[in-house]
């Protein structure tokens, strides 16, 4: 029996006429099994990442940049070495801002804390990946006024305010100088009242409640020699990070601007706790959902070995015409095979299927419990009784998402798809084990 295209033919055979007895369990449990953990990590991972990223790309294409340069000379020698940074083939955009905290005072008359980051007029058209995060619910990004603000849409809810309305902004540093009877503070409050030409949200909760745009001028009037002027810099991906560092060190003038003390800094640097709590997060739901794979791969191990005791004669029989431990052993690991690849490939498709239409999934999750929830309350009403609420699965009220994200990224799809296949393929082979301790000559005998 030198050819082996026989075991593929009688391992087909096994898995369609699995049951032997009434105690033998089905192939289609260990499929749905598979199935169903491949469906699940694929779908979880999927909504995890479309927050995760979200939250990520919030605080990179809107807050930190994907590098930042802090105390960047101003006037013709800033602008000079901007445009050798923009000479750099990774780099998009250079965007010049300066940043400080104030109090605004709206409608309401309540006064709120917001961190106030001053933009040139064309910072939206240069910086695509910062337009892009900024939805704006009404207005748009208009600096071109230096009496012009842009508002965080929920910061713009709390002082009851919309476009067209003024405000009043005072620089906490202001304050600060007000205590020693400065003329900074008289210079500060002659412009104090705003314009709001724009209300965005990101879908970030900390930056739609305490972030506002001016221009870059009235930023500058506002700070004066306090103020840390900073160049923002983006990438054409943010994972050129190290390249994109490696490259503004090699201009001479940033090199010795870092080495006189300013500061030039990755996006993974700017927040990193943040962003090692979500890898962690991440990383330990990927365990836990994939300990599914552990729980199927035992059951498939019992089943198989269950699998070689029922078919002693078969074996021993194979064994007696020549086939090999290792022929009879691939038998039951192409069985393994079979139901790994139907198992993970059902439950691959079925997950991209379900992530892809995440919305729908739960809409229809929602209107169903909503149904029985109107026939409860009918029945409620109608003795005198106190109706419940409609249900939601992500209530606005309680999370702080218009709609549920979902992001697919191919590698984990891919690397999901081999935990469920392998787990089947790996339960098989050490299953088949057995088959090496079956006499052809005592099975036969007995049989």
């Amino acid at each position: 029996m030198n050819s082996r295209s026989w075991i593929g033919f009688i391992a087909g055979r096994y898995v369609v006429r699995r049951r032997k007895s009434d105690a033998s369990p089905s192939v289609a449990l260990a499929v749905l099994g598979i199935s169903i953990g491949v469906l699940a990590l694929t779908v979880i991972l999927a909504v995890m990442n479309g927050f995760q990223l979200g939250f990520i790309e919030s605080i990179v294409e809107v807050s930190s940049y994907h590098i930042r340069i802090d105390d960047f000379p101003e006037g013709v020698q800033g602008e000079i070495l901007r445009a050798k940074v923009l000479d750099i083939p990774q780099i998009t955009a250079a965007v010049p801002f300066r940043e400080f905290q104030g109090i605004i005072r709206g409608n309401r008359e309540n006064q709120l804390v917001a961190v106030v980051r001053g933009l040139p007029a064309d910072a939206a058209e240069n910086d695509q990946g910062m337009a892009s995060k900024l939805q704006f619910e009404s207005g748009l990004f208009n600096l071109w006024e230096n009496s012009s603000i842009i508002l965080g849409t929920e910061l713009a809810r709390s002082m009851a305010v919309h476009v067209g309305d003024t405000v009043n902004l005072v620089s906490i540093s202001a304050v600060n100088f007000a205590a020693g009877n400065t003329d900074t503070v008289d210079a500060a409050a002659q412009d104090s009242r705003f314009t709001v030409t724009g209300i965005f949200r990101t879908g970030f909760a900390e930056y739609d409640q305490s972030l506002a745009f001016i221009s870059l001028d009235t930023a500058r009037f506002w700070t004066g020699e306090n103020g840390r002027p900073s160049l923002g810099i983006k990438l054409q991906s943010r994972w050129q990070d190290n390249l994109g560092m490696e490259k503004l060190l090699k201009i001479p003038e940033l090199a010795a601007m870092v080495e006189a003390g300013s500061t030039i800094r990755p996006w993974r640097d700017y927040d990193r706790a943040y962003f090692s709590a979500l890898r962690t997060e991440k990383l330990l739901m990927f365990t836990l959902v994939g300990l599914i794979f552990i729980v199927v791969g035992v059951n498939i191990f019992q089943a198989q070995r269950r699998q070689v005791l029922e078919r002693r004669e078969e074996i021993g029989l194979l064994r007696a015409v020549g086939a090999s431990d290792l022929d009879v052993r691939l038998i039951f690991v192409w069985d393994g095979f079979i139901i790994g690849l139907t198992g993970a490939g059902l439950g691959t498709v079925l997950g991209l299927l379900l992530a892809s239409h995440i919305k729908v999934f739960f809409h229809t999750m929602e209107g169903i419990a909503n149904f029985f929830i109107d026939l409860l309350n009918s029945f409620l009403y109608m003795i005198g009784g106190t109706g419940y609420q409609g249900f939601a699965i992500f209530s606005p009220t309680i999370f702080y998402i218009q709609e549920i994200p979902s992001r697919i990224i191919p590698y984990e799809v891919i690397i999901i798809f081999f935990f469920g296949f392998l787990s089947a393929l790996l339960a098989a082979w050490f299953a088949s084990r057995r088959v090496s301790k079956e006499q052809p000559a005592e099975v036969l005998r007995y049989e």
